[in-house]
């Protein structure tokens, strides 16, 4: 049976969604817009089509992002835009389930986790696990974070950015604040607005950051011509906008993200910041290509500061497969394992983290897993796992199988 099962990773991004499926690798990258007739309530498109009609419908029709800061805004808009892309990965005629894991905010509530989990099943998966963000992060960037020392990641999405301090596979310190690329056009919007006196819409300003943006001020400006609405006479208007304007505009989205990283840094303990210094902080997400937000950081922190070689797919990169150790299906036993690919390579590792009596207590990116019902899945007292290990080495654990 377990030849049959189907399993997906999806970063449910604000902006952008990626699906993983194992063995064909990401094979959906579309924006998370919705359009839906006003008339009869129905989906007329999703992905980059929606994207599309964006400031450009008439009023029977409406093209929003049912996501905002990184959650679920409309419920039932989230459930439809999921079961489009799990059936556009797998196929219109199928006779099993999919098993999903959804990578999500490291900041969000219960309650908001619970909407996730809800809508994923509504979608029509079998079963829905989720994993926070900061940790599929680092793991996609290729960070060990297994290991007994300190690795920070700042993943820059479409709606918030997480900062996270890495050790033994969990979590140290970590801040998470409503920030990223929407607030980022939003932002550059109201200093067109403002300054110039023009109205432009959401694809414009995307544009603008994309094209011309930069945390810092250049010494070469970048310019670009910008059409959009007059706000005193009504009619079409051209004008040229520089990058000084883009920098100017975001610059206190780019303070309050700053500020978060401070403040991270400041709830680390000392040896880990030793090993933040030597090692650097890793940008992921899509929002961290902006131009020389890294040296932005750096400058204001004292710490090295690089961008992933692939930041915008790290996420779904990590989101490579999970498994269950039995014939079971039903996650509610609390009794699976699910798990990455480089939680499983570590698995066969003998540095993995175990206690006096060789019982594993975490391993990378495992440490904040919870079933469908909100309940951690616990790795500690797994039945194969937490079996005493007289060689002092990690069971290999594959395909439902373990062997030493």
């Amino acid at each position: 049976m377990a030849f049959f099962q189907k399993k997906i990773g999806i970063d449910l991004g604000t902006t952008t969604v990626l699906v993983y499926v194992p063995k064909r690798g990401i094979i959906i990258q579309e924006p998370s817009v919705v359009a839906i007739s006003l008339l009869d309530k129905k989906v007329l498109a999703v992905g980059k089509e929606a994207k599309d009609m964006l400031g450009r419908t008439p009023d029977t029709i409406v093209a929003r992002r049912p996501l905002k800061d990184g959650v679920i805004a409309d419920y039932r808009i989230t459930e439809a835009m999921l079961r489009y892309f799990i059936n556009k990965a797998l196929g219109g005629a199928r006779f099993f389930r999919p098993e999903v894991m959804v990578a999500v905010p490291g900041g969000i509530t219960s309650t908001e986790r619970r909407a996730v989990i809800d809508a994923t099943l509504a979608a029509g998966a079998k079963a829905a696990y989720i994993i926070k963000e900061p940790i599929v992060a680092a793991i996609g960037a290729n960070i060990p974070i297994g290991s007994a020392s300190g690795h920070m990641v700042i993943d820059i999405g479409g709606g918030t950015a997480e900062m996270a301090v890495i050790s033994l596979g969990g979590i140290v310190a970590s801040e998470s604040v409503r920030i990223g690329g929407v607030r980022l056009d939003a932002a550059i919007m109201e200093y067109i607005r403002r300054k110039y006196g023009l109205a432009v819409g959401e694809r414009t300003s995307e544009d603008i950051k994309i094209q011309i943006g930069s945390a810092v001020f250049l010494e070469d400006k970048l310019a670009m011509e910008v059409k959009g609405r007059d706000m005193i006479t009504g009619l079409p208007k051209i004008i040229e906008v520089t990058s000084d304007d883009v920098t100017t505009a975001i610059q206190d989205q780019l303070d309050g993200i700053i500020a978060a990283v401070k403040e991270v840094l400041h709830k680390t303990p000392p040896e880990l910041s030793a090993d933040v210094m030597d090692k650097g902080i890793t940008l992921t997400g899509g929002s961290s290509q902006l131009r020389n937000l890294d040296q932005l950081i750096a400058q204001a922190t004292g710490v090295p500061t690089y961008v992933a070689q692939d930041p915008q797919q790290c996420r779904a990169v990590c989101l490579l497969s999970f498994s269950f150790h039995d014939g079971d299906d039903s996650p509610r036993r609390g009794s699976h394992f699910v798990h990455t690919q480089a939680a499983s390579r570590s698995l066969a590792d003998p540095s993995c983290w175990l206690d006096q009596s060789g019982s594993i207590l975490a391993l990378p990116g495992l440490a904040k897993l919870t079933s469908r019902h909100g309940s951690p899945l616990s790795v500690s007292r797994h039945p194969v796992l937490s079996r005493r290990l007289t060689d002092g080495t990690c069971p290999r654990y594959t395909n439902g199988h373990n062997r030493a």
